[in-house]
């Protein structure tokens, strides 16, 4: 069995997130997501419109995804890697590089994103109706 692991917040899950998910889960057959905890995006500077349980609920119905877990610190990637036994990990196109330590524990590809959408389009375009 080939196992596949992407990262990500995937708040205000969108048509971008669905196709990452997609495209990483074509490449295996099992397909792991690990999602930014709240706590960890507050170390990180960010804030979720919603809460971990909810975005690890709906990520749980996506078909493509298998797991979900809990992303904590910078440093748990390797761990991730070596304890799923993962074959790929893959990245969005705009992470290229950054991610290349990786490559001594399974393959690492970095996709290109879907264009014209993201989460923060979408929370800016709200804001700006809302004004």
């Amino acid at each position: 069995m080939k196992k596949v692991i992407t990262y990500g917040t995937f708040d205000l899950l969108h048509k971008g997130h669905i196709n990452i998910l997609r495209r990483a889960k074509e490449m295996g057959d099992h397909l792991t997501v690990v999602i930014s905890s709240d706590e960890f995006n507050a170390i990180k500077g960010k804030t979720s419109f919603m809460p971990f349980e909810d975005r690890k609920y709906i990520l749980e119905a996506v078909k493509y995804v298998d797991a979900v877990l809990p992303e904590n610190d910078w440093e748990q990637k390797i761990a991730d890697v070596v304890d799923n036994e993962i074959d790929i990990f893959v990245m969005g196109h705009d992470w290229e590089g950054k991610f290349d330590f990786l490559k001594d524990y399974c393959e690492v590809i970095y996709l290109p994103r879907t264009e014209g959408i993201s989460t923060t389009k979408i929370k800016t375009d709200f804001k700006e109706k809302a004004e």
